[in-house]
Parts: structure tokens; C-alpha cells; sequence
């Protein structure tokens, strides 16, 4: 079924399915509708009719979607949930686009125009870098046939661009607006245009072209307060008691965060001891306090700190959007028609970060605990077994951490993408009954990446008091001591280039289709195809040492000898913003911090001459880093569609086979060799999936229909999940170990679905859906001889013998599910005061198992886990307004807890998502038929997605770990269209 949002204006296309694919039947029609009603009466006929499970998002005219954002408009469609970062629509790393579809993220098929699409480094199309003036629509396939590119298991998101074919005329749009973010406080431009024009040349024969182009900048901010994670067992111990004296008397008076004889006898002062666990944090007994050789009143005053040590952190996030649409087609005849396209982006996402962070003095002032339960479980998921034993029962919740110091760091990340698509193809119609289709495609992407950095520290003798509350939401800091503000209170520390990435993929892909109708019969159409593809990618990092920024090029000392005070290079500086988390997290600003955009380049070295920092031409490639991949599959389809009982019983039926042979090389480090060597090692794989697919549609009533979808997918394994590496740890005896041969995740997806029409505009939907999961990946650890590394010899116990490693292996291991249920529908209100008043809303219940293997291969400990990224319940809700000239959207999107990224091995380890809600709004309106002011308002009630320690369920804590504040974003806009 192929939904279409009703407030908007929508392009409609007939034959949805073979959008996909990039098939188009010569009898393709386009309607093109304009009107709030007439739209959605449109909508309603393609939804009734269609045969596959598909919703789509069609932008109301040219150069405008609905939202400012493309992963935000995806947010409006049942069952796809998005995620927000910096002030958009994006994933919370800055890469991709944090969208969710049906439970499942990370496992979403990528078309444009109905070819595959790709990210340099990925299988997936970054959703973050999509240009919203340059797409036509969006459609997302949920349970995709037999004719679609296999690929994506949770569903499939074909972006279309603008086609000449859409204009029958000369047709011209410009439009260009201004984005405000009330945090970042800076206006960007955007502009589009588009120029489209077809001739008719006489017999039959005409051509179409088009050309489209966009420049898009925005500026964002999200301001946040990182806290610590897992337990920080600490244990108190007062200074008016007797061991505190002899802590006192044994600590050294130099270290003044251990300065403990002036609070000897001092009852409202204690000293944090740290306590020791009883195992690592990723091994059995993790989190659990090592009690040897304490008395019971000692066990008694052990406490857990878990996100209590906020910093203030700050981002700027600059994001540039370059894109480029060409497109031609030449109509011989009636029969026969010739295309070529080729479709740009460029994206490039900038973050400069700005963080005080804060070394707590040992010694807190006026302590205050709160009951907690530190339970096994929470700790380490009961690895030892036997009853959910309490650990501690106490956490930190406020004091005064005596002398303490800071620290400042910045940050300046790029991540250029670019990406370029070229195509063409012919179709012709052979013979009466017979149509088919040749198109062939090149994909050229690349992604580079840095992100240098520079840290100051505390002069030496400053320091200052810090008050925490690790409470409520945020939690808050505020100080007492020196200016906080004053440059003079640092020394410059370290500078790092960091690393360099380069991915550089490249890609082809030939189809051939056809259709052939037959004689009134049960089967009326029968569809075939075959398509070989190539996706490469090749993956290469370099770097240089860090540098130390002193007057020898050493560390700094301890008591500053060599230390460079940054009052004395001011100009290398700027000071944070005044406005941190808008105030409501203590403390908000500003401090003295090295400038991000000085970071580039050689000019840290230029700056300190004396620090030794490597020159960036001295980068050398990181060679156990480097990993090739090249994937070339070859499919085939046929597809039959049917009806029966006067087209009350209609549908289609099909199988897709297809062929993956790959190629893997990596560089691995032989330690045996003086110096270290890195030798090639190749992986060769080859494996066949078979997927069939059955879609029904049954029509109960006239106004109420049955719809039966069967469907057999993959997704293959990530890219540098193939990667067939090799590094070992010779220190503690473990490693990791990539595998070229995982196989696909495959889904058996059956949906089924309830729709009643009441008139031509108004419907209500009941959509159930359940996804059985086979090979979900997971680490599992193994005792390994390791030929490229001595026997292990250390003293940290691995759990192996005869000098083998502990390596941690991916395999397809366990298997799970998705299923839920989707409720959506609009309506649209009749004469009298409420007429031009509608409402449309969606609703998504989804459950997931996504089993993990905790344990080892030999003792495997199986726990059923939540998927990353997805929300249990979700909603949105939509009030539209339209007259002639006036038209108004207000849309609300609420989403329940999340588990951010996956599950931790110790869930006190982990961090999910808060449930949070989310108010946008739109107006239009038409100055003249072809002028028309536009406003846009993202996140209006100015709600950013805080963190909490632990997960969903059993293990939610409600201690806020990240509280974000991103602010509101505003945009105002002119679109003119001359046609």
C-alpha cells in the first residue's frame, strides 16, 4: 500500500512498484494535484490501489518538501523513526541518518531514482547529506518485492529527483531562504534553481531536459553535560576518623587534590577512596567491589558515583550541502525513448567542539548520598550466577569537590562526502504486449575525515571548588575560586592532528527488464530482469605523533618549568559563549579554549616551533588500519501479477536469486618480524539467496480492504565488518579478529493490514507486521594460537592457555525478531466552520529480540536485548489549515526510550535515549500564483534527546547521564516558479 502525506501536494505516480527498481511502464501516468482536499483524495486513490506495502512523501512543488530536513520528513511516515542532532534531523555520531525503520537501523536499502545509492565506506546512502530542494519525493518500501535491489531488511528508501518528463513546458523555479538557530545565532543561506523545458521536434519525436542545482549552509548548536558511566565504586571514609589521619600522613602535601592534613578531624569533609573490582569491565564480576582486607564498616561506606563528573561541553556544527541534477530524454517514438542523468551531492559536516572538563579534588566538602541499589544485575548482567544480589546501596548525590582542576579541549572535525551518480538507458516498447528496459549506471564516492585537536590544563597553584548535584535533569555545576574566564589561569598541554581517513568506493550496475501482458486470465502481467552490480571500497588512515606544546617539546611538568601560559598567546584563543545549556546547568560560560579553526593545517606547528609537532606532509598510513573490499553480485527476477472475482482479489507473486562473490585484503601486523611487517592477507567468498515475495489484496467491502504481504530479504554484512584483520594485544593476551565470510541477515517479513475508507479523503488504517531474523552478528570470544604473534607470556589471566589469545570474532550467531503494529489516518473535515481544517497521525507499537552472546563460544550466555536506535512506541500527530492562499502545518513527534548505539556488556556501562517529544511547524503563503513566502520552525519546544545510565527495561536507572540542549531552528524563504 503506498501512503502519501495529505497536507501536501503531491506528485502521484501509478505504477509505485516499479519506481523502485528503476523500471517506468511506457504508460505511466502523472497526475499532478494541487489543493489540500484534491491532494488528499489522491492520496487515498494510490493507497487503495496499489498492490505493495510502500508509503511515500512527495514534495507539495518544486524545490520544497514539506520539512527543512530530509531525515526529519522520513519521521512522518508510520513505523520510521529519526533521531536529532545539532539541530537537525541527523544521527547522533554526525554520521548517516540516525533513522529507524520498523525497529531495524543500520539495515536499510539505499536507491536513488531506483538505483542503488552508497556513502563512501557503507552500504547505505548518508540520509544527513540529501539536499531537501533537490528531491521530488520519498518512497519507503517496507516489505519490497521480487523486482526491487535486494539489500535492506528493515526496508528501503528510494529518493526521486525532479524528471523532465514531469514539465510539458518551460519551466523555471528559484527559490532561496535564510536558517536561524537561536542557539548558534548566525544566518545561512540557501538557494535552488531549477531549469526545465521539453521541444517537440515533429513526428512523434521530442526531448526533455533539465537542470537543477542547490547551495544549502547551516549552522547549529548543541550544548550538552558528558558524565561519567559504569559504577566508580568509591568508598568514604571521614576525616574525623582515624584512617583519614593516616591517609593524611601518607599522601604527599604536592598533590593538592590528596592535601588531606588541613581537614584532618574536619566533620564535615571526606576523602573518596577508590575501590578496586574484582574483575575488568568486560569480564565476570565485573563492577563488583573487591572487599579483601576491609573491615564491615569500611564495605559499609562503599558507594557507586555513575554520572556524576559532568563537564561543560559545547558544539558548533557547521554543515554545507552542494547538489546537482542534470537529466535528458529523447522520445523517438511513441514506442521508444532514451535517457541519460546524473545526480551530485556534496556534504561536508563540521563540528567544532568546545569542553571544560574538570579533575574532581579527592576531598568533598558537605557529602550527600542517595539510596541506590547497585544490584549484580545492573552491574554485570548476574555473570556469576545465583541470586540478583544488592552491591551497594548508596550513591553520590551532591558536594563540594576541593581542589580541583580544569581543563580545556577543542576540537575541529570535517567529514567531506561527495557522491556522483551517472546513468542511462533506453525503453521500448517491442510489440503490443511486450515492453523492456535497458539502464546502466556509474557510482563515484569518496569521504575524507580529520579532526585535530588542542588541550590546556590548570596552571600550576590554580585551584578551584566545584559543586556538584548529580540530580534532576540537568544535573548541575557551579564553581568557587579564580576567574574561571581568565586566560592566564592555563597553560597550553598537547596538540594532535589526529588521524586522516580517506574512503574511496566506486561502483557499477547494468539491468535489463521487461514486462509482457497476457490474455484476460488469472495471471495478466508477467515481469523478469537481471542485474550485475560492483561496489569497491578501499579504506586508508595516516597520522603523525602528537605534540606537546612547551618550550622543549616534553610533557608538561608537574610543576610548570616548561609550561607556555595561554595568557601569553591570546591570539591563539577565542572564549566559549556566555549562553552554555542556556544556564540551566550551573555554570554556562564562557572559558578560554584554543581556536578550532587554527587547528587546520600546519599552524599548530607554525605557532610552537619549539613543540617538534610533525609536519602533516610526515603523515605515515597506518597499514594495519587499511582494508579492501570489492562485491560484485549478479540477480535475477520473475514476477507474476494477478486478479480474479472482478478485481476483488488482486496481487502479485515472485522470486529474486542472486549471486554475492567477494573479494577482502588486509594488511596484519607480524610481530615475529624486526622491524613489525604487514603482509597482504585475501578473503575470497561466494554464496546465493533465493527470496520470494507474495503480495494480495483482498476488498472485503467496497470501502474496506484485506492486504497480505509475504516477503524474503538481506542485508549484508557491514563493510568493515568483512574486513579480515588481525591485532592482538600482547600485553593482556586478547585481540580482535575481523571475518570476511559472514553471511547476510535474512528476514522473513509477513505484514498484514486493515484500511476503511469513508469517503474519497478520510481513512483509518491497521497495519500488523513480524519479521523473523536469521545471522544477527556478535562478537564471540575464542582461544586462538596466533601465527603472526609470540606465545602469550603475560600475567593477566585471559582465560586461555598454551600461550593463546582471547580473540574476539564476529560469526552470524543467533536469531531474533521484529513485529508490531502500525495504526494511521487523516480526516479531513466538510462544510462549515472547520473546512479548511484536517488532521492526519500515525502510530507504531514494535517490539525486538536481538539476542548477544555475552559469554564465549565454549560457554555461550545468551541475553535477548532491545535493537539499537528503537523507541517501543512512537506517535505523530499533524494539524493542517489551507484556503486559496493560506496554508499551515503543525506536526508533534513522540517517541518512547531508546537504547543508544547497543547494549553494553555491563548494562551500568550503557546509555539509552529518554523518551522525548518534538514540535514543528510550517506556514505558506501565496503572495501571487507564482510567488510564495515560506516559514519553517524546527524544534519548537526546544527539547534536546537526553542520555540516562543503563537500558530500557529491567536495567533503566533514570540518572541522566547527557543532558542536550540544541535550541530552536527558524527558516524564511521566497520560492518563485514561472512555468
Amino acid at each position: 500500500m503506498k501512503r502519501t502525506l495529505a497536507p501536501l501536494h503531491f506528485t502521484l505516480l501509478a505504477l509505485a512498484a516499479s519506481q523502485a527498481c528503476g523500471q517506468t511502464d511506457n504508460k505511466l501516468e502523472t497526475i499532478v494535484v494541487s489543493g489540500l482536499r484534491a491532494s488528499a483524495q489522491s492520496s487515498v486513490a494510490v493507497k487503495k490501489n496499489a498492490v505493495e506495502v510502500v508509503d511515500a512523501i512527495t514534495a507539495e512543488d518544486v524545490g520544497k518538501l514539506p520539512d527543512p530536513n530530509v531525515a526529519e520528513t522520513l519521521t512522518r511516515i508510520p513505523g520510521v523513526q529519526g533521531y536529532r542532532y545539532g539541530g537537525e534531523g541527523a544521527s547522533p555520531v554526525g554520521v548517516g541518518s540516525g533513522v529507524t525503520i520498523r525497529g531495524l537501523s543500520g539495515q536499510t536499502g539505499s536507491q536513488v531514482n531506483g538505483r542503488a545509492y552508497f556513502t563512501a565506506g557503507s552500504r547505505e546512502f548518508n540520509i544527513e547529506s540529501a539536499i531537501p530542494g533537490m528531491i521530488a519525493g520519498i518512497d519507503v518500501y517496507k516489505n519490497p518485492t521480487a523486482e526491487h535491489v535486494e539489500g535492506g531488511i528493515g526496508g528501503l528508501v528510494n529518493i526521486r529527483t525532479r524528471k523532465p518528463s514531469e514539465f510539458k513546458s518551460f519551466t523555471a523555479s528559484l527559490s532561496t531562504s535564510q536558517r536561524w538557530n537561536d542557539m548558534a545565532r548566525k544566518a545561512d543561506p540557501e538557494l535552488f534553481g531549477l531549469v526545465a523545458n521539453r521541444f517537440d521536434l515533429g513526428g512523434g519525436q521530442r526531448i526533455g531536459v533539465l537542470a537543477a542545482g542547490v547551495y544549502q549552509k547551516s549552522t547549529g548548536r548543541s550544548d550538552s553535560t558528558p558524565a561519567n558511566g559504569g559504577a566508580t565504586l568509591r568508598r568514604v571514609v571521614r576525616a574525623d576518623t582515624a584512617e583519614y589521619a593516616t591517609l593524611a600522613a601518607a599522601n604527599s602535601a604536592n598533590d593538592p587534590s590528596k592535601a588531606m592534613a588541613a581537614y584532618v578531624g574536619r566533620t564535615d569533609v571526606s576523602y573518596l577512596a577508590s575501590v578496586p573490582t574484582l574483575a575488568t569491565s568486560s569480564s565476570v564480576g565485573a563492577n563488583t567491589p573487591n572487599t579483601a582486607g576491609l573491615t564491615a564498616e569500611q564495605i559499609g561506606n562503599i558507594i557507586a558515583a555513575p554520572a556524576y563528573s559532568n563537564p561543560l561541553f559545547e558544539e558548533t556544527i557547521k554543515r554545507t550541502r552542494k547538489g546537482l541534477s542534470l537529466a535528458a530524454d529523447y522520445r523517438a517514438s511513441d514506442a521508444l525513448r532514451f535517457y541519460a542523468e546524473y545526480d551530485y551531492t556534496y556534504y561536508q559536516y563540521n563540528q567544532n567542539y568546545r569542553a571544560l572538563g574538570v579533575t574532581d579534588g579527592a576531598n568533598v566538602q558537605n557529602l550527600q548520598l542517595t539510596p541506590f541499589n547497585l544490584t549484580e544485575g545492573l552491574a554485570n548482567r548476574n555473570s556469576n550466577g545465583g541470586s540478583d544480589d544488592v552491591l551497594v546501596s548508596k550513591r553520590l548525590l551532591s558536594g563540594s569537590f576541593l581542589n580541583s582542576t580544569f581543563n580545556t579541549t577543542a576540537n575541529n572535525v570535517r567529514q567531506p562526502y561527495e557522491t556522483g551518480i551517472a546513468a542511462g538507458g533506453v525503453e521500448w516498447r517491442a510489440t503490443e504486449r511486450l515492453d523492456l528496459k535497458a539502464d546502466v549506471n556509474v557510482i563515484k564516492a569518496t569521504k575524507r575525515g580529520e579532526g585535530p585537536f588542542a588541550t590546556t590544563n590548570s596552571a600550576p597553584g590554580v585551584y578551584w571548588t566545584v559543586n556538584r548535584v548529580a540530580d534532576g535533569t540537568p544535573h548541575t555545576m557551579t564553581f568557587s575560586g579564580p576567574d574561571v574566564n581568565d586566560p592566564k589561569n592555563y597553560v597550553f598541554n598537547t596538540f594532535s592532528a589526529g588521524t586522516h581517513e580517506l574512503f574511496d568506493d566506486k561502483g557499477y550496475a547494468g539491468a535489463f527488464s521487461g514486462a509482457y501482458r497476457l490474455d484476460e486470465g488469472f495471471i495478466s502481467k508477467l515481469k523478469f530482469g537481471a542485474r550485475l552490480a560492483s561496489q569497491q571500497s578501499l579504506y586508508t588512515v595516516t597520522s603523525t605523533p602528537d605534540g606537546r606544546l612547551t618550550t622543549d617539546g616534553l610533557a608538561l611538568a608537574a610543576n610548570g618549568s616548561n609550561a607556555i601560559n595561554v595568557g601569553s598567546r591570546t591570539g591563539l584563543i577565542v572564549y566559549a559563549p556566555t549562553n552554555g545549556m542556556g544556564g540551566t546547568a550551573g555554570y554556562a560560560g564562557g572559558f578560554p579554549v584554543y581556536d578550532a579553526e587554527q587547528l587546520t593545517g600546519d599552524q599548530a606547528r607554525a605557532a610552537f616551533p619549539a613543540s617538534n609537532i610533525s609536519p602533516l606532509s610526515a603523515q605515515t598510513e597506518i597499514l594495519a588500519s587499511r582494508r579492501f573490499l570489492k562485491e560484485r553480485t549478479l540477480a535475477g527476477y520473475v514476477m507474476g501479477e494477478f486478479s480474479a472475482y472482478d478485481d476483488r482479489l488482486r496481487g502479485n507473486f515472485g522470486v529474486r536469486v542472486v549471486q554475492t562473490h567477494s573479494r577482502a585484503v588486509a594488511r596484519v601486523a607480524n610481530n615475529l618480524t624486526s622491524p613489525v611487517s604487514y603482509p597482504e592477507v585475501e578473503r575470497t567468498t561466494s554464496y546465493t539467496n533465493v527470496l520470494p515475495s507474495v503480495n494480495v489484496i483482498y476488498d472485503l467491502t467496497d470501502d474496506t480492504l484485506l492486504r497480505l504481504a509475504y516477503g524474503k530479504g538481506l542485508t549484508r554484512a557491514p563493510i568493515d565488518q568483512l574486513n579480515p584483520s588481525q591485532i592482538v594485544n600482547q600485553v593482556n593476551g586478547t585481540g580482535t579478529q575481523g571475518n570476511a565470510e559472514l553471511k547476510p541477515l535474512t528476514a522473513d517479513s509477513v505484514d498484514v493490514s486493515f484500511e476503511k475508507y469513508f469517503n474519497k479523503t478520510n481513512y483509518a488504517a491497521l497495519g500488523l507486521f513480524n519479521k523473523q531474523i536469521k545471522g544477527f552478528v556478535n562478537g564471540i570470544a575464542e582461544c586462538q594460537t596466533v601465527a603472526t604473534a609470540p606465545a602469550y607470556s603475560g600475567t593477566f589471566a585471559n582465560g586461555c592457555s598454551n600461550g593463546q589469545y582471547a580473540i574476539t570474532r564476529s560469526v552470524n550467531a543467533e536469531s531474533g525478531y521484529v513485529r508490531g503494529v502500525e495504526l494511521s489516518g487523516q480526516w479531513f473535515f466538510g462544510d462549515g466552520l472547520l473546512k479548511n481544517f484536517g488532521a492526519a497521525g500515525s502510530y507504531t507499537y514494535v517490539t525486538t529480540s536481538n539476542p548477544i552472546n555475552f559469554g564465549t563460544a565454549q560457554a555461550p550466555r545468551i541475553v535477548e536485548t532491545p535493537q539499537p536506535m528503537q523507541s517501543k512506541h512512537n506517535f505523530s500527530l499533524t494539524g493542517l489549515y489551507e484556503d486559496s492562499r493560506l496554508s499551515a502545518r503543525v506536526v508533534y513527534t513522540w517517541r518512547s526510550e531508546s537504547v543508544l548505539f547497543g547494549v553494553s556488556v555491563n548494562p551500568i556501562d550503557g546509555r539509552y535515549i529518554g523518551a522525548y517529544g518534538i514540535l514543528d511547524g510550517s506556514l505558506n503563503y501565496k503572495v501571487t500564483d507564482a510567488l510564495t513566502l515560506t516559514f519553517n520552525a524546527s524544534n519548537l519546544t526546544n527539547k534536546g534527546l537526553d542520555r540516562f545510565v543503563g537500558e530500557p527495561g529491567a536495567y533503566q536507572t533514570g540518572i541522566e547521564r547527557q543532558h542536550y540542549l540544541n535550541g530552536r531552528t527558524y527558516a524564511v524563504g521566497l520560492r518563485y516558479k514561472f512555468d
